[in-house]
């Protein structure tokens, strides 16, 4: 047992620093793993190695929201919080971004845990029944969506454009023969982070002095919005086609929060880290209740250990709550060292820093991959303006998650139809 505490702390270890780097997905440090496991199962056992793949994953989930919220580089499972999280940073308010998402993504995970009983009963007679509609859920949780988080005729209308533009975007991203990560990262940093800082660079702004302390005070609606991530990260694992851009528009209107409104970007917030790092847990968990691997970690580990038992289940969720707990101190720590030195740098040199940052490593990856470099360039320039719009017409940027909702249902589509 003592050397599966050892295999958690080094999974965190590993996660912490793939979190951190931007760009790094959890996926990658799991394929390295996996190819060497020849030669690792010669002195270490299958259970070490899943639960170091498992406190990896949970680390990375609850890590990568650092560089993402005070950084503003985008993740799958973190780019539709960037906005409202950028925005609290240019309010003094970094060390408060960061509790928040701390919060959101440790009470999920118990919730998960919890309802763990009763996802076991449910879900399995869920599963079958679901896969012919899964694009129709899509489709009419999409549109309620942007109905709900719209106030007038011009913003839905706007909204639904975006929603849609988007998604065409997606769509001919995916249908190239392109490496799904480089072409990810690349749509992504445009949508979300790249053009997230030059509007704020354009809007003139300034990095102010950031509060030195923040009292997180969790009433009714917070713990809504935190039940809400818990049980959507659950759907995310369970529901074929579902990941962190699909969970965001079910979370969003099953919490009642906005990405837009100052009132709810708190309950946003722990709304959106909640499901990303609960779907994280139940990908895995996923094995065993449905006998099918959500995730690339989940499928490394799959490979490892044929037939899930209670046990492992139970010492996955030991493993889970540790990486958690222990992911969740070294962000705050993390996070507010962060928080006070960006308060000594000029936000604009940060800012063109960052952007440089997101191109190189993006560069890094085109070459690694050898994907062609022309067709990547004009990719970026295309979603970075593609996600200006929203700024300038005034909507949420979490409609553009069309760029992953919109081919998720088309394949559906062909698939049940």
């Amino acid at each position: 047992m003592f050397e599966l505490v050892i295999a958690c702390f080094i999974g965190i270890l590993i996660g912490t620093t793939t979190g951190m780097v931007p760009g790094i997905h959890v996926n990658t440090a799991g394929a390295i793993l996996f190819a060497s496991s020849t030669f690792l199962l010669t002195f270490l056992s299958p259970e070490f190695l899943c639960v170091l793949m498992v406190a990896m994953s949970i680390a990375h989930a609850l890590i990568e929201f650092v560089p993402s919220m005070l950084l503003g580089v985008p993740e799958e499972g973190t780019a539709t919080s960037i906005l409202p999280g950028h925005r609290m940073v240019l309010q003094g308010r970094a060390k408060e971004v960061i509790r928040i998402v701390c919060v959101g993504g440790f009470g999920a995970i118990i919730v998960t845990i919890l309802m763990l009983p009763v996802f076991n009963i449910v879900l399995p007679m869920l599963h079958e029944v679901s896969k012919p509609f899964t694009w129709m859920i899509l489709l009419f949780a999409s549109i309620y969506l942007i109905y709900s988080l719209t106030s007038t005729h011009r913003d839905f209308l706007w909204s639904l454009l975006l929603f849609v533009l988007s998604g065409i975007l997606g769509w001919a991203i995916f249908q190239t023969p392109i490496s799904s990560g480089v072409t990810l990262m690349c749509t992504f940093s445009g949508l979300f982070g790249i053009s997230t800082i030059l509007f704020s660079l354009n809007d003139n702004s300034t990095l102010p002095h950031q509060n030195s302390f923040y009292d997180l005070d969790i009433d009714l609606n917070k713990f809504k919005s935190i039940f809400a991530g818990g049980i959507t990260g659950a759907i995310l694992g369970f529901l074929p086609g579902f990941g962190p851009a699909q969970g965001t528009v079910i979370a969003q209107a099953a919490s009642g929060a906005s990405d837009n409104d100052d009132d709810d970007t708190v309950n946003f917030l722990l709304a959106t880290s909640g499901l990303n790092i609960s779907d994280c847990l139940f990908s895995l968990m996923a094995i065993y209740i449905i006998g099918n691997p959500r995730s690339g970690i989940a499928v490394y580990m799959s490979y490892l250990i044929s037939q899930m038992t209670l046990n492992h289940l139970i010492i996955y969720i030991f493993a889970s709550l540790l990486a958690v707990s222990v992911s969740l101190v070294l962000a705050l720590k993390v996070g507010d060292s962060f928080s006070k030195l960006m308060g000594n740098v000029d936000y604009k040199k940060l800012s063109i820093g960052v952007i440089l940052l997101q191109i190189v490593i993006l560069f890094i990856f085109i070459f690694y991959y050898e994907a062609p470099l022309w067709y990547m360039i004009l990719a970026l320039i295309t979603s970075t303006a593609m996600g200006m719009l929203p700024h300038y017409l005034g909507v949420g940027k979490s409609h553009l998650m069309g760029v992953l909702i919109i081919p998720a249902i088309i394949i559906y589509m062909q698939m049940f139809l």
